[in-house]
């Protein structure tokens, strides 16, 4: 096959949480599809795309140094299409055209069932079309960031890697407006699923091997579809042949209710896991962040699941220095991490994020970044000191794992218990992707072996 009628080939780089990562799986699928093949390196590609995370400003950061990075590829390829795609092009929009001449393609997450049509505008044939012999240096920039209010990439399919787990995007968008959050303003208002096209999409994964699912979206709990509500979608997903495993992320506080806790507890293949975002451990705080709960009603919740659901793992996020945060709303915050004991946290310095209500409080509110990061630094070592606590106490008991990958350690293997433990054991490479029960020897603290 000459170079001339050779299939497009394709390259998509993520950064940022699981569902952009299903957002990558969904433009390889849609690229695919319409004859790209899709390629393990930049080097190799035509289309060179970069999918984006735009909730803290390290992230932007990062991303733009990569953009760097691959312009080095029109010097000696000057047709190969760089796009920016996700939450950081749909924030920065045509702003990343005019930063560099380098980034032909701006996409946000409502454009991705369009991306061919793009990219032939730019100049990438279609397939069975061959390109031009000798390519011009392109001198032509797109950008796409209409949000869409009906898009929910319904009927579209995703390029999974083999494996016997899947991310299924069952949400995008929030109707949540917490005032340090991005993300309504870069994906919308929430958009649903229909429940019978996300049943036959787990019924056709368990079909092809596939035993351990995570439902996504964004506050995942509040979903609705028609008469549907999430504990009835999460129950049925439960109930479908082949399923061994089912979680879901990220739910909000407000939508944990006792039907939800009830098939939990039910359901033996729902994992016992329960991500429960706090973001803060003051009411003043929450208040000022929108997160329409108080420490006390979040409490109830916690109660709740652990009297359901023995032995549940809880985890949250938290966030510090957010803008007038005083020092004994912080410790508040320490004291919530003390009370509730959650397994694992996932803590964050309050990030600025231009568009957001946040940045229009007071100057004199917002945190000095040395104090912020103090605060930080202790409330990590607070939350690992409790993992490590936690941790000892399931030394010596037996487990199931799904294994995953070989671990760095020669001879061993890395897997995740039902409530989602990191697990090295000695085993085999062909055991990637089954069940294996294991002894919990000692633990370093997050991790088993």
């Amino acid at each position: 096959m000459s170079t001339t009628d050779r299939p497009r080939r394709a390259y998509v780089e993520t950064y940022g949480c699981q569902m952009n990562i299903a957002d990558g799986e969904l433009m390889e699928g849609i690229l695919a599809e319409r004859g790209y093949r899709i390629v393990g390196s930049p080097e190799e590609a035509d289309v060179v795309l970069v999918n984006t995370c735009a909730v803290r400003e390290h992230a932007e950061r990062r991303v733009m140094g990569r953009v760097g990075q691959l312009s080095a590829l029109k010097r000696d390829r000057p047709d190969v299409v760089i796009g920016v795609t996700g939450c950081m092009a749909q924030r920065l929009g045509e702003s990343l055209l005019e930063r560099t001449g380098q980034i032909d393609l701006v996409m946000g997450p409502d454009g991705y069932r369009s991306l061919p049509e793009a990219l032939e505008k730019l100049g990438v044939p279609a397939a069975g079309v061959a390109a031009p012999a000798r390519p011009a240096r392109r001198s032509r920039q797109l950008a796409v960031l209409d949000l869409n209010l009906g898009e929910n990439y319904q009927g579209l399919e995703q390029r999974r890697k083999e494996g016997a787990s899947a991310w299924i995007p069952i949400q995008r968008g929030c109707d949540h407006r917490c005032t340090f959050c991005i993300v309504p303003y870069v994906r919308g208002p929430e958009k649903n699923r229909s429940a019978e096209d996300v049943l036959a999409e787990v019924r056709g994964l368990a079909d092809g091997g596939v035993s351990d699912v995570t439902l996504l979206g964004q506050t995942v709990n509040s979903y609705r579809w028609e008469g549907w509500d999430f504990s009835r979608l999460l129950r049925q997903v439960a109930r479908v042949d082949g399923i061994r495993r089912v979680w879901f992320t990220s739910p909000h506080p407000n939508d944990v209710t006792p039907e939800l806790v009830e098939v939990m507890a039910g359901e033996p293949t729902v994992c016992e896991l329960l991500h429960l975002p706090a973001q803060s451990g003051s009411n003043r705080t929450l208040k000022r962040m929108l997160r329409r709960y108080t420490v006390e009603t979040y409490l109830e919740k916690v109660e709740l699941v652990r009297r359901e659901i023995p032995g549940v793992a809880l985890t949250t996020d938290l966030i510090v220095g957010f803008p007038g945060e005083t020092d004994e709303e912080f410790r508040a915050t320490l004291d919530l991490m003390r009370e509730v004991r959650f397994d694992d946290a996932y803590t964050y310095k309050y990030s600025l994020r231009e568009g957001t209500p946040a940045t229009r409080l007071p100057a004199e509110d917002f945190i000095d970044p040395d104090v912020a990061q103090a605060r930080l630094a202790e409330l990590i070592e607070v939350s690992r000191g409790i993992q490590a606590e936690l941790n000892v106490l399931q030394v010596g008991g037996e487990v199931e794992v799904l294994v995953e990958k070989e671990a760095r350690s020669e001879g061993h293997m890395l897997g995740r218990t039902r409530r989602n433990k990191v697990v090295v054991f000695p085993g085999d490479p062909a055991w990637v992707g089954t069940y294996r029960q294991v002894v919990l020897d000692r633990t370093t603290g997050a991790t088993f072996v």
